[in-house]
């Protein structure tokens, strides 16, 4: 029974912690109207950044001595963070917010595509099949030379790029390398080049409502961050990791309500076929490891 009631606090919190991540980027949409894409990275950065120094004095993690190898993979993995804000918020700026969520939906299958060949991950042929298939789901969410090509779909691929990247050096960490340490300090290289590019565009006047919906998006994605932690600790991986996709539904919600955006029939198709293939590799994943241990 404590199995049962710990894989619904997981599922609860994991769906919390993507009604999070979503909120935070309904906020960054509505304030980019006001606030340049530098200026309100930099923003939300110093509060988050304060928030998360506040988290990691708490948790004695705050002033952390770490090897220089572990250091060298915290600053790929903090430079694959950066890279991705700035590709993703541009996208999030100029593209529906269910089409740019789907397309991050794709990161699963990128993780395992990338750990295959750059970490020596075994992958078998039914993996490589639902990887290929869920690409060609992106594509058709995307739709490259059609009518309703959105060219900044590509900035939203470099991000799953660059997320991919950041994803491959925190499983290079050392387990005995804080989390909350590395969470700090890729937030305050995040807050420091949207400082440095900042000063390079025009800096608006931020008005009280731009500055507390930057506020709120710095607690939002805060909460993300922290319920998603809690989601993996409390229930098994199994169990807990589909319900990541219920991201779509905050998504398509959102999008809807706030922006008046609705997804064509196309748009509807690859988010099935990114969302089953997904859920496909997780599982055989998931298989995968079972059969190893036996």
């Amino acid at each position: 029974m404590n199995n049962a009631s710990d894989n619904l606090r997981g599922a609860v919190f994991m769906m919390l912690s993507m009604a999070g991540y979503v909120v935070n980027d309904t906020l960054m949409k509505l304030v980019a109207e006001d606030v340049a894409l530098a200026q309100s990275v930099f923003l939300r950065g110093l509060v988050a950044t304060a928030l998360l120094a506040v988290f990691a004095h708490y948790k004695h993690q705050l002033f952390v001595r770490v090897p220089a190898r572990e250091l060298r993979i915290i600053l790929l993995r903090a430079f694959g963070e950066i890279a991705a804000t700035y590709c993703y918020l541009t996208a999030l700026i100029n593209m529906p917010l269910a089409n740019i969520t789907a397309i991050l939906q794709s990161l699963p299958l990128a993780v395992t595509l990338a750990g295959a060949l750059f970490l020596g991950h075994k992958v078998g042929w039914r993996r490589y099949l639902a990887i290929a298939v869920g690409f060609a789901g992106v594509l058709i969410i995307v739709r490259p030379g059609g009518v309703d090509f959105n060219s900044y779909a590509l900035w939203a691929m470099a991000a799953v790029g660059f997320i991919t990247l950041r994803d491959l050096m925190a499983a290079k960490l050392h387990a005995k390398t804080p989390s909350m340490f590395v969470a700090l300090f890729t937030a305050a290289g995040v807050t420091l080049a949207g400082g440095i590019m900042a000063l390079f565009e025009p800096w608006s006047p931020v008005s009280a409502g731009s500055f507390a919906l930057l506020g709120f998006a710095a607690g939002f994605i805060l909460i993300g961050y922290v319920t998603s932690i809690s989601a993996m600790r409390f229930g098994e991986i199994a169990f807990v990791s589909p319900f990541r996709y219920t991201v779509l539904v905050w998504a398509l919600l959102l999008g809807i309500f706030v922006f008046n955006d609705y997804p064509d029939f196309w748009t509807m198709v690859g988010i099935a076929i990114v969302v089953g293939t997904g859920v496909f590799t997780f599982y055989r994943e998931q298989r995968s490891r079972k059969v190893a241990k036996t």
